[in-house]
């Protein structure tokens, strides 16, 4: 009777020192931003590009813009995302551009906590210096709203923050965006808006049961999406396959109507309403020749 018990001791004072070392385990660096010069225009528009309006908005519930609030419900719980306006309190307020660097780019809270990947972060890295001061200006100009973050509702054990370092060390991916030689600039341009970003493999490519993204699957669609959703491939076959041409996908991502004369609806409908439909035409043009002609 003694040894069970002993080895139960033992696995508990093991799993406790675990858990303390995960807690105490320092991520993250602090860039030396210094001297960097925000463009408020081009940042809203990179935020436009990004995604942020569409998740931490919430309209539905007439929420005030970029309060957080929204809810994403996945197979690991519920996510909430953060409010992003310039109240001190409750937002980004008293945040500074080296502060925003470390939670958007490498994915690591003010207090040296990790961001739960449904925050995109693992795309965000590809962000150069002065994309960070630019979205840093813009956000700068968001009106403050005193609206408190919910907390993330999430599963057992996935509730232990502490356990995204080892997730860290296992799947993120930190190098930034790298060009292709070879490819003129509108393939580039439009590989950096895809990888970065846009994000578009956060919900075209699958993932393992620890949430991470199966490289060798990348943009080959995927199921389980929050809400229950799924996404189509958007690999060049696939899409070929399909009937898409770099035109009718450029006119797709602007007015969220398909070759055939249906529309884009769900997640896919928000990310061209909140999205894509403010980018550029070059833009529009250089991520469906990227989707089109991808190596």
């Amino acid at each position: 009777m003694q040894k069970p018990i002993i080895f139960a001791l033992a696995a508990l004072v093991f799993t406790g020192a675990a858990m303390a070392a995960l807690t105490v385990w320092p991520i993250g660096e602090t860039r030396n931003l210094t001297g960097m010069t925000g463009n408020a225009e081009r940042g809203a528009y990179l935020a436009r590009m990004s995604g942020c309006i569409a998740c931490h908005t919430d309209s539905e519930n007439g929420g005030a813009p970029l309060a957080g609030g929204v809810a994403l419900e996945t197979n690991f719980g519920t996510f909430y995302s953060p409010n992003l306006t310039t109240d001190k309190e409750e937002g980004m307020g008293d945040w500074t551009l080296e502060t925003f660097e470390k939670a958007v780019r490498q994915g690591v809270s003010p207090d040296g906590k990790s961001y739960y990947p449904a925050f995109p972060y693992p795309f965000y890295r590809k962000f150069s210096d002065q994309d960070v001061a630019d979205l840093w200006m813009a956000f700068q100009t968001v009106p403050p709203a005193a609206r408190p973050s919910k907390h993330q509702d999430v599963v057992f054990p996935f509730n232990f923050r502490g356990g995204l370092k080892l997730w860290r060390a296992l799947f993120l991916d930190q190098t930034g965006f790298q060009t292709i030689e070879g490819q003129n600039e509108a393939w580039n341009r439009g590989k950096y808006i895809v990888e970065g970003p846009a994000h578009c493999g956060a919900c075209h490519t699958p993932r393992n049961t620890l949430g991470a993204r199966q490289a060798e699957l990348r943009l080959h669609g995927a199921d389980k999406l929050p809400g229950g959703g799924k996404s189509p491939p958007i690999t060049t076959a696939a899409l070929m396959e399909n009937g898409w041409t770099e035109k009718s996908l450029a006119y797709a991502l602007r007015t969220g109507v398909l070759p055939d004369g249906d529309i884009f609806g769900g997640s896919m409908g928000e990310v061209v309403r909140d999205g894509t439909r403010f980018l550029s035409q070059d833009d529009l043009n250089a991520i469906a020749g990227f989707l089109m002609n991808q190596e």
